[in-house]
């Protein structure tokens, strides 16, 4: 019997401070949990709970006391080694056109499906975790979710909110009905235009190597490269069960360039990136 993940994953940045939050439910066999991880830039937590106090609805998650969703979220934790309390209030979300699998959303037995449910918001509040205060007053918001049964075996994913906009890439390998190929999904949001990067668009991977990825789509390019990363371990789903580890960096330093035939639309280098990278190469 294969086990089963959904989780969504909200991230606040402003200038100085990054706080990502990841509620899940997951089902391995006859085990049934959930958890909430937590990310700044210098740390990484997991709290795991029983399942029977996990409740969703569309736009909302329940765990206990701790609430996520459009409107924003509340955090109420208490364990030896996570002491974290707070509220963070989300402005209005910039959903996509259409959802980010395409044509894909339709196709059964995929390994892990991904949602963009905002690409950027603003938010408003304060947290305290172990002692340390996240102030977020003029910051920004990304929120995103996935589910299935495990992560992909390999891949590439990366999130920013710039001036001007935000991004976010996933490059993974796809195992379908027994074949394997690199598959792709990108939203380049820019000054209030949507740009989507997408396989089933036509989109190639160009270069996964060394920290740097490029694709092209017709007259589009964009190049991510890591510049720096700032790791902390992440648990991740296998056939549903959270025993797989990755490394994320949550605010890193991380070059862009995007650009339309000969004509670079943007291209700069930030300490506030996200980055996954997970390739051999």
């Amino acid at each position: 019997m294969y086990g089963f993940f959904y989780g969504w994953y909200f991230k606040c940045q402003s200038d100085t401070q990054t706080l990502a939050v990841i509620p899940a439910v997951h089902n391995a066999g006859r085990k049934r949990t959930c958890s909430i991880q937590i990310i700044t830039d210098n740390a990484a937590w997991a709290v795991t709970f029983t399942a029977d106090i996990f409740r969703r609805t569309r736009r909302n998650i329940f765990i206990g006391e701790n609430r996520f969703g459009e409107k924003g979220i509340r955090l109420a934790i208490h364990t030896p080694q996570l002491a974290i309390r707070g509220k963070l209030d989300f402005g209005p979300l910039f959903p996509l056109k259409y959802d980010i699998m395409g044509p894909f959303a339709l196709v059964p037995f995929m390994e892990c499906r991904h949602s963009v449910w905002s690409m950027r918001h603003s938010v408003r509040g304060n947290m305290c975790i172990n002692g340390q205060k996240y102030s977020f007053e003029n910051a920004w918001g990304y929120w995103e979710g996935d589910r299935g049964r495990s992560f992909p075996k390999e891949y590439v994913w990366t999130q920013c909110c710039f001036s001007g906009g935000a991004l976010m890439l996933s490059v993974a390998d796809i195992p379908i009905a027994g074949i394997h190929f690199t598959g792709m999904i990108g939203v380049i949001l820019w000054r209030g235009k949507e740009y989507r990067m997408a396989t089933y668009l036509g989109a190639k991977a160009v270069q996964i190597q060394n920290k740097e990825v490029r694709v092209i789509q017709g007259n589009l390019k964009l190049e991510v490269r890591l510049l720096e990363a700032f790791e902390r371990i992440l648990k991740a789903p296998a056939k549903g069960d959270m025993i797989r580890t990755i490394r994320e960096s949550a605010a890193c330093r991380v070059f862009y360039r995007f650009c339309k035939g000969e004509h670079t639309i943007f291209a700069f280098e930030t300490d506030r990136g996200s980055f996954e990278y997970v390739y051999l190469s």
